[in-house]
Order: C-alpha cells, then structure tokens, then sequence
C-alpha cells in the first residue's frame, strides 16, 4: 500500500525555494514576542500561520491569522495560534510573513499522473479557479520553449497581460518557475505532489508564491512498456507483400472470407493471391486449398485471417513454416471477451514472438496499402492513392478517414485499424509511417491508453520526423466511460493527455472531420513561415466570418495590409472594394482579376498563407443555365462555358501560386461538399489539394500548420 506524508510548510518553501519558485520573505519563530518582532521587522501588514511537521492544512483548522497590521495584533495572534497546537501536531513554531495581495492569482504544481507520469500543472487561481477550469499540464522535466507554450495555452490571455492598471505577467520569472517545478519533479521522484496556491502577481507583474506545500511518497520508478516495435521487414511485409493469403475464403459473398478476398481482388493488387478453404472451392477465381501446407513456399508475405479464434496457433505455425512474416487477425473472442479471452490473446502474441511474425488485430477490420493498389478488409471503401498514413484503435474510423478521402480526392499511403492493438498499436503504426517515403503525414484515432508515457515516448519520436495528426475519444466523462467498454483500456485525464500531445509536436483535433482536413493540409500545402494570414473573398459575409476564425486562433494573424500591397490592389480594383483584409472584391473582378490579386497578396513578403473563398459562385450559376429550360439558345451555352473555364482557371491559379511562392493557399466554399461536380472544387481535387468547405475550416487547419511550424522553430527542428 502507497503511503505518503506532506512536508510542513518551511520544508515545503524551502524545497521549492531550492528550484527557483519565488518565497515571500518570512520568517518562523518560536514565541509570540518573537512573532512581534518578526513583524517589526518585515513591516505590515503581515500574516501569521501556526507551522509544523504534522499540519498541512491549516485554513481548515483556523491556523491562519491574516492582515495583521501592527504589533499588537500579531503578538495576539501568535499567542492564539501556539494554544491551538495539539500534541498530534509535533513540534510547532509560528510563520510571519508580508500580507502579499494581489488583483490576480495563478495556481501551479506538480502531479503525478498514472499513465503519463510526472506532470507539471499552471492554472488560473482565486475564487473562479473551479469554475473556469483553466489548467494546463506538460510532463516534466520541460524546457524554455514547452513551459512558454504552457503559458500562451491559458485561456485567460487577457489576465496575464497588462490589466487594470497592473503591469503584465512577468512572462520570464513564470517560465522559470515551471521550469523549476519541471526539474523538482525529475530531481526528486519521492515527490507526489507540489500544490502552489495562490501564486500571488503583485501590481509590478512578480509573481510570489504564498502557500507552497510538497506531499512525499514512494519513488516513482515506474518506466514506459511499450513492446519493441516491427521490423521495417515486418511492416514491409504488412504493407507491401509480394503474395496474400486470405485463410477461410468464402463462396458465400456476406461472410468476411468472401468480402476480403474480394476487396483485395477488385482493387488493382498485383501481387499472388491464395486462399484456404476446407472444400478447396473456386472463390472469385482463385483456387483456394484445403490447408496451408500445398501452398508454395516464401511467396506469400502476409495472412489475412478470417477463421475462428482456436485455429489461430495452429494456422500460424503452419504460416510461419511457409515464410509468412505478417498476419493480421479479423478474428473476434480475444481481449475484448473477458478474462478466457485475454489469456488467449497473450498467448496468441507469445507465440507470434517466438515465429517471428508481425500480428495485427485481432478483431481488426483490414489494411490498406495504395503503393501497391492492395486493400485487404472486411468493409469498404478503397481510397485514391495519396500521402496520408492511417491508424486506428477504432476499425469504423478507418473507414470514415478513407471516405473523407474518396469525397475530397486526397488520398491514403497507408491504413489500418489496429484492433484490440495486441502486439501492435497505434503508435507502432505512426512510427512506421514517418519514415515511410509513401506517406507525408501520420492520421490517428486513439481512445484506450495502457502505457501513457510508452505512447508518448513513441509518437513523440515520430512526431520530429513527419507531422502527427491525432483525434481521440474520451475526451468526456461518458465518453471516457464509453472507451473503457470499447477497448478495454483506460481513457487518459484529457487535460494532461493534451498536455503530453502539445509537449511532443502532435496536432491533435477535436474531430474527426478537423483531424482529416488537418491531415489533407499538411500533406498537400506547403508549411507557413509565420502566422500573417490574408483573406481574399468575391463576397463580404464569407470574409467577415474567415476572419473571426482567424482572429479566435492564437497562432494566427489577420495582418494589416502593408501600404505597398494596398496600392497595388488599388490599380485591379474598383474604388469601392474593402481596402482592407479580407480584401473583398466587392463585384468589382474582371476575366483576370481573381488571378492577378491572389499575384500580389502571394508574392508580398509579408504574407505567410492566404485563404480564397468564393470559388464556383460563376459556375453554379452555370448549373442552373445548363439545366434551366432556354438552354442552350439565347447565347447561354457560350456564358455557360465561359463562367466553368474562369471557376477552373481560378482553381489552378491558387495551386500554381501556392507552387510558385512557397505559401499556403486555401481554397473554401460549401460546394466542395453542397455540389462536388462545380468546376471550382473539382480544379482543386484535381490539383490534388483538399477545397475546404468553410473559411472557418481552412482557418482551423491552417491554424494547426501554422502551430506546428511554431512549435519546430522554437526548439530549432
């Protein structure tokens, strides 16, 4: 059993005071003359509180006298806080200290969290501090760069700065506090806990910690267990096998032996393809056999397992003897299916160890691999092929990433659904993939955690290598309950697991929809060199609504037109457009307006990224010429073919400026989902960039770029 004990509060300010956290001068003091005289000393108005190895809290007990504001009341004080001990509280002497008051408080500390560790925390503190809830959490030790991002992820911006009067936070002394805080937690690991509260920021901006204590318990020796990671001959053998075996192929087109072989058929694979079957019947064409034995050795890489759960040992001992390196199980009744289940299921592991063979799922739904046109799963869809690595604990949400691809046209390198992630995980995946050469940003979706700082640890090394894009579910109490019942695992505090996920370079998003959009960006845009966002719009209301997503962002910036790029525009504009940004055309475009504007904004070097939104406004109203009842007569086929060539010639110039200049341009409008056959977004899917279908979309994932790039250039990636 645990057992711990928290240092009184001279040890407590005493061990914080040795790792840089800002003590107000006190004084302790064993009589309450002593107490005067310490009062004398300091000046008032002061505090007293009654010290002691055994008190930690003592607002509870009444052991706190504040405002005191001469001698008189202090002796007083003193002598009721020293008749108040009791023997259960040890030795006890009385702790003076400046009455230190402040419009603004912070909390800060240290937690030990059972998946991720060692966590340092900041938050706003006072009266409102559980109400608000505005706490954030990195692991420790952390650096310059990480306790700043702590700082700016606060919600409440506006506290921190200048305010009534007082002058801002000292940003510096704050830094150097968590950084502090970070080291104690590294240093010490008998340390439980570190709680700050009030961290008191006088009217000059210095921070003061007022209350300090530090609760001590077992060391924590824990390490990350995260398995060894395949092979790139295992995951190659996965992804790109040379031959397929599909075991329990199915005459029957509604049983998964059927649907699989027929998915990796119907799709373009290339490779051998070889099926078992207990009659040795024809499926699809392809002669299967009876058993595994009358196959030919060393042409088949990967199994796909579609028989029952106690076939599997013997099924893969037979694969292993015919050199089979990968397998990936359907196979349902292992983890998910009680105490029966997860002893098979290990055991299943152990001997997939012992053969050498890469053991994906079970109770997984397929992989897929375009390099080489191979899907091999129990559902559709198959996705264009594209730079994309997907990885998922949650089978249904594979598909929901392939079909955001089939609808957008940007396409997958890779993915899988991990399954009950028995011997391989999400995070294996995701490191696979960044260094994989098909695959330009890893996609995940993540509920259960079994070893937070292994997870961490893993996707924290692929992350410096290729973006990271991660959704999770649990996020919620019910949500967090609702995972527990559908992986078996633990949902992580998501506060903390935030602050893990921003400590390792890892986008996370808040759905799946931003998690897929985020994804299609990095891998189809260029990275921003800073946050200076222009709007270019042909209407008004869609640029009033692109710039408040802009402006809510804390890593962008809705830049002020520079004089020289007002001018400029000046010369292609009519006097009534918005001189402003977003630069709203205002009707006011020629044949070559859109073009020549989006010229000058993208080659201004104070432009870092622009979003386009109106697009295909010219070629809707095509759409209903073309289907109204006067074409084609009246010249309407001819304005018809013009409005469809000037919406493309506007698609492809946003790419081939994005090209040209280096810069993110991030074409919006609701057709690429209200009417996915307008001209304007089939240009962009043809370009091969995602058309978003909102301003305030483009603006979230260009906010996610634009972090990223922040986050790389601060620790000099």
């Amino acid at each position: 059993m645990t057992t711990s004990h928290t240092l009184s509060e001279r040890d407590s300010k005493a061990l914080l005071a040795d790792h840089g956290v800002p003590i107000a001068p006190e004084r302790f003091v064993a009589t309450a003359d002593e107490a005067g005289d310490a009062a004398d000393a300091i000046g008032y108005p002061v505090v007293a509180k009654l010290n002691g190895d055994a008190i930690a809290h003592k607002t509870e007990r009444g052991l706190v006298r504040l405002r005191l504001g001469d001698r008189a009341a202090v002796v007083a004080a003193a002598t009721d806080l020293l008749a108040a001990a009791t023997p259960a509280d040890g030795d006890v002497d009385v702790l003076v200290a400046p009455m230190v008051s402040g419009n603004r408080e912070l909390i800060a500390g240290v937690v030990r969290d059972d998946q991720f560790g060692a966590m340092v925390m900041l938050g706003l503190g006072g009266i409102l501090a559980e109400a608000i809830a505005d706490v954030v959490f990195r692991p420790a030790p952390l650096d310059q760069a990480t306790a700043g991002d702590m700082i700016d992820d606060l919600q409440t911006q506006k506290l921190l700065g200048a305010f009534r009067g007082e002058a801002a936070v000292d940003r510096d002394q704050l830094v150097s506090l968590l950084v502090g805080l970070g080291q104690l937690a590294a240093d010490r690991p008998d340390v439980a806990s570190v709680d700050i509260n009030p961290l008191i920021v006088d009217p000059d901006g210095r921070l003061v910690a007022v209350d300090g204590l530090v609760e001590i318990g077992e060391p924590d020796t824990s390490r990350a267990t995260l398995r060894q990671r395949p092979t790139d001959e295992q995951f190659a053998a996965l992804f790109e096998p040379k031959g397929v075996l599909v075991t329990g192929a199915s005459t029957h087109p509604g049983k998964f032996g059927f649907v699989s072989l027929h998915n990796l058929l119907s799709n373009g694979y290339q490779g051998g393809v070889y099926g078992t079957n207990l009659k040795g019947e024809n499926v699809l064409g392809v002669d299967t056999v009876a058993d595994i034995e009358s196959l030919p050795d060393d042409a088949i890489d990967l199994v796909f397992v579609c028989t029952p759960a106690s076939a599997n040992p013997d099924l893969l001992r037979a694969c292993a003897k015919k050199g089979i390196r990968a397998a990936f199980l359907t196979s349902a009744g292992y983890g998910e299916a009680g105490d029966e289940g997860i002893k098979a299921q290990a055991d299943l592991v152990a001997l997939a160890d012992e053969l050498g063979i890469l053991l994906a799922g079970p109770n997984g739904q397929g992989v897929v691999s375009t390099p080489v046109d191979m899907c091999v799963q129990i559902v559709a869809p198959y996705p264009p092929a594209g730079k994309i690595g997907v990885a998922s604990q949650s089978g249904n949400f594979v598909s929901s990433f392939l079909n955001h691809a089939k609808a957008s046209g940007v396409g997958i390198s890779r993915a899988v659904s991990a399954g009950n992630a028995a011997a391989v995980g999400v995070a294996d995946y995701l490191d696979f993939y960044a260094d994989d050469p098909a695959t330009a940003v890893g996609l995940a979706y993540l509920e259960g955690i079994t070893d937070g700082r292994g997870l961490m640890d893993r996707l924290g090394e692929a992350a410096k290598r290729k973006p990271l894009v991660l959704v999770k579910g649990g996020s919620t109490e019910g949500g967090a309950q609702a995972a527990a019942s559908h992986t078996g695992a633990l949902a992580a505090d998501d506060k903390v697991f935030d602050g893990a996920c921003r400590a390792a370079g890892i986008t996370r998003a808040a759905s799946i929809e931003e998690a897929f959009e985020a994804a299609a960006t990095f891998a189809t845009q260029p990275l921003p060199a800073g946050p200076n966002t222009v709007v270019v719009t042909t209407v008004g209301g869609w640029g009033v609504v692109t710039a408040d997503a802009i402006t809510r962002d804390p890593d962008l910036e809705l830049l002020t037109l520079p004089d020289d790029l007002l001018a400029a525009i000046d010369e292609k504009l009519p006097p009534r457009w918005s001189r402003n940004n977003p630069i709203d055309c205002a009707g006011g475009e020629t044949r070559d307006t859109i073009p020549e504007v989006l010229s000058l904004v993208a080659h201004h070097p104070d432009v870092h990224s622009i979003i386009y939104l109106g697009l295909g406004i010219q070629s809707n109203q095509a759409q209903m010429m073309r289907h109204g009842r006067f074409y084609p007569d009246h010249g309407i086929e001819r304005i018809v073919e013009y409005h469809e060539r000037q919406d493309t010639r506007f698609a492809e110039a946003a790419h081939a400026l994005s090209v040209e200049t280096g810069k993110p341009i991030l074409t919006s409008t609701e057709l690429a989902v209200a009417d996915p056959s307008n001209a304007g977004p089939v240009a962009v899917r043809a370009s091969g960039r995602l058309c978003y279908p909102s301003g305030e979309r483009a603006a979230v994932a260009l906010g996610h770029l634009t972090r990223h790039v922040k986050y790389r250039q601060a620790r000099g990636l």
